[in-house]
Formats: structure tokens, C-alpha cells, sequence
């Protein structure tokens, strides 16, 4: 049997070990022996390259501590999702205790906690992504979030807490909306496997064909009639590059809007295809310098002969802020109000969950076919009930308070330790 092209176990490595003792031990002692190359005789019998026998015998003369296998490759360019909040809640929780957080001890936390390596490259540009800045806390360095986070945030819950009445009933009815994905073989990582066999399963290689799925929820479940499934035309590393405004605003229109109930708010996040711009004939960097005032005078505003194509453009990005948005128009019009969640705020988002226990329900029966992925996505859905939505929502008003108590105490916190300074 040859082990060509195979990945090298440690259970092999072993073997090359204990060959490679035993025929230096019968080159050494025996009279005549096969050959005096003790490597290449191990090589042949196992169907791998000599040079694999050398580094494997070369491992074995390194101290313990540094035979453990690295990874190969880059390290991952972001952290898991469900790991974001984590990291969040941690560095709050620190910074409200007025205590040091370092990034060394942020990879220990989700190490001991998560039994999670997270390489410090990514941990770095993942705290940045989400709007993490490392500077002077309380006398020391320390990692605290950026103002536009809080403020996206608070500008977002003030809403969310309009609509809730004194004893914390829904003033309009909210409906949460997502879009996500699943692959043919989405399975479980982990099984249980008779050890003397090893944990070796039929599994395909890459993760095949993809589902892509859009669907709403409110208190009483999921939306019914809102569910659209669809076959991604092509693999790209993001399920958003399958979407784009037609095949969004279809949906949204036919599917949801006829189905939910009247005077509500509609939350859903940031994607670019829920953002598209009222107005479609937006400038480009390539518009001309001609083209750009055109367009400034058309939305009321008289741009100066002295100001240069870049002036006119920002002038542009700045009036465009202030245009409506293609979705809250359609909205609007029957009645009913966006609402979109703060950047980086996925556990604000309960249907993030819905869709946790749709795809371990699917991982749960997966067979590696497309014809059973679409034959168990209805049971799969049967699992987010009515009282699972009502039981997420809570917690995630619980988490709403949280986030709203705490960015006043951290407030008054930083403005009591101006005040100390200033003593």
C-alpha cells in the first residue's frame, strides 16, 4: 500500500520511527542485512519519499515541545462569528471595571474559554474591523471601542426602545430579516469512530454546492410565505456576492411585505444590496468633473467654477448621505419603517440564531446530496418554533438594556476621571 500524496499522521510517523530503530539496530548487529540504506528501505516499504523519511527522523531529534504541527498557509483573515461578541462583551466588561486589556490576554481568554487559537494577526485586524482602538485608558494602554461604534449603537437602540411600551410590550410589531447560506456537505465535525480503525470519514472534499436562503421572523415565528431558497450560480468565499439589489428587492416586495403585519419595523443589517441609493445615477470616480455638477445642481446645490472634480465629488458623497435609500422608499410606501442594526452587532440580529439551529439540524442528516439538503431544509425549519423566536427576542432585549446601561456607566466613568485630572 502506498501513502503517496497522503497527509502524514503522527501514528506514521511513529512507525518510520520504530523501523528506522530497528533496522539501524540490524544494520549494526547483523552480518548481512538487505541494504545499508536504512532510509530508503523504509521509504519503499511504506510508498513514501525518502526525503519524508528524513524530516520525520529529523522531527524526532528536535526537543518535544516543538514537534507540534503547524498549520500551513496564512492565518485566517477573521475570527469566527460567534466569537465577535464574545470579544466584545469581554473588552467591555474589562473597561468598565476600569482594568488593562491587552491582546495577549484576549487570545488567553479565548484559549482557556473557547479552546480557541486565535493567531494575533487576525485577532489585531478583527478588534479594528469591529471598531476597537488600543489606546490610553486609565493611565495605561488599553483597548476600548471607537466613538462611531458607540454611537451607531445607541442611535440604534433609542429606537428599539421607543417602540416598547411601560410594561415592555411592542408599541409596532417587529420583523427581523437575514440571508444565509448552506453548503451540500455542511456536516459535523466531530463523530464517535472505534479507535483501533481511526477517525477517518467518507467525506467528500470541499464544501460542494450551495443553498443560499432568505427569510424573516417575528414573535410568532417564522413569516409565513417569506422563505426563498435558491441554487448559488457560482462559489465565491461570501454568500453576499450571490445577492445583488433585483434579486433582494423581488423578494422583499412579493415575499415579505405582503406577509407581515401592517405598521412595522423591518430590522435587518447593512449588506450592500439593502443600501442602495434612491437615486441610481449616483457619480462614480470616473464621472467627469462636468457630469459631477450635473448631478450637484440637480440635487440643489450650485457648485463653485473653481472647485476641483475631487471637491465636487465629496460634495456628492455628502449629499448623498442625506438621499433616501431605494428600500426604506418601498418600505415607506406600504406603511411600514427600516430599521437597520449597528455595524458589527450580529447578537442584536435573533434570527443569527434561527439560522444556528437550521444548520445543525442540517448538519445533523446530511448525506452529502443536494436532493437531501433541499428534502430536510422544511423539518430543519420546524425546529425554530414560535416559542424558540419569543425565548431569543427576550434575550436579546435583555442584551439591549445591558448595551444601554453600560455605555452611560463607561461614560460617567471617563468623565469622572476627566474631572480627577483636572483637580
Amino acid at each position: 500500500m502506498s501513502f503517496q500524496g497522503k497527509e502524514i499522521t503522527a501514528e506514521m510517523k511513529e512507525i518510520v520511527r520504530l523501523l528506522k530503530e530497528h533496522f539501524d539496530v540490524e544494520r549494526k548487529t547483523a552480518k548481512f542485512v538487505s541494504t545499508k540504506n536504512a532510509t530508503l528501505r523504509i521509504a519503499k516499504a511504506l510508498g513514501i519519499g525518502e526525503a519524508t523519511v528524513k524530516r520525520i527522523m529529523a522531527e524526532n531529534k528536535k526537543p518535544k515541545e516543538s514537534l507540534e504541527i503547524k498549520k500551513r498557509g496564512k492565518p485566517p483573515y477573521k475570527v469566527p462569528n460567534h466569537l465577535e461578541p464574545v470579544i466584545r462583551d469581554f473588552i467591555r466588561e474589562k473597561n468598565l471595571k476600569g482594568q488593562k486589556v491587552s491582546t495577549e490576554e484576549l487570545r488567553e481568554h479565548l484559549s482557556l474559554s473557547y479552546q480557541t487559537e486565535i493567531p494575533s494577526t487576525t485577532l489585531l485586524r478583527t478588534l479594528k474591523r469591529l471598531g476597537f482602538v488600543f489606546g490610553i485608558g486609565e493611565r495605561r494602554n488599553a483597548l476600548k471601542e471607537q466613538e462611531y461604534v458607540i454611537n451607531a449603537r445607541r442611535n440604534y437602540l433609542r429606537q428599539k426602545i421607543a417602540n416598547r411600551g411601560p410594561n415592555g410590550s411592542l408599541k409596532r410589531p417587529e420583523v427581523y430579516l437575514d440571508e444565509t447560506y448552506v453548503n451540500k456537505n455542511h456536516s459535523r465535525k466531530f463523530t464517535w469512530y472505534l479507535e483501533e480503525d481511526g477517525p477517518y470519514v467518507n467525506k467528500p472534499s470541499g464544501k460542494g454546492p450551495r443553498l443560499i436562503i432568505l427569510n424573516a421572523i417575528t414573535k410568532d415565528g417564522w413569516v409565513k410565505g417569506s422563505e426563498f431558497v435558491f441554487t448559488a450560480s457560482r462559489r465565491t468565499g461570501d454568500y453576499h456576492g450571490q445577492m445583488n439589489w433585483d434579486n433582494f428587492s423581488r423578494w422583499f416586495k412579493n415575499q415579505l411585505l405582503p406577509n407581515i403585519p401592517s405598521n412595522s419595523i423591518i430590522i435587518l443589517d447593512n449588506a450592500k444590496y439593502h443600501n442602495v441609493l434612491a437615486e441610481e445615477a449616483f457619480p462614480k470616480p470616473t464621472t467627469t468633473k462636468e457630469e459631477l455638477r450635473a448631478w450637484l445642481e440637480k440635487n440643489y446645490f450650485s457648485p463653485n467654477n473653481d472647485m476641483l472634480k475631487s471637491e465636487r465629488f465629496e460634495k456628492c458623497k455628502e449629499l448623498a448621505q442625506k438621499q433616501k435609500l431605494k428600500l426604506d422608499e418601498i418600505a415607506e410606501a406600504h406603511g411600514h419603517t427600516i430599521l437597520r442594526t449597528p455595524q458589527y452587532h450580529p447578537e442584536l440580529q435573533p434570527i443569527e440564531t434561527c439560522w444556528a439551529i437550521v444548520k445543525n439540524e442540517l448538519a445533523d442528516k446530511c448525506d452529502f446530496t443536494m436532493e437531501n439538503l433541499k428534502q430536510m431544509l422544511p423539518k430543519a425549519f420546524e425546529k425554530v418554533t414560535p416559542d424558540t423566536c419569543q425565548k431569543l427576542i427576550a434575550k436579546m432585549v435583555s442584551l439591549e438594556d445591558k448595551f444601554w446601561k453600560e455605555d452611560k456607566e463607561i461614560e460617567d466613568k471617563k468623565s469622572y476621571q476627566v474631572m480627577w485630572c483636572l483637580l
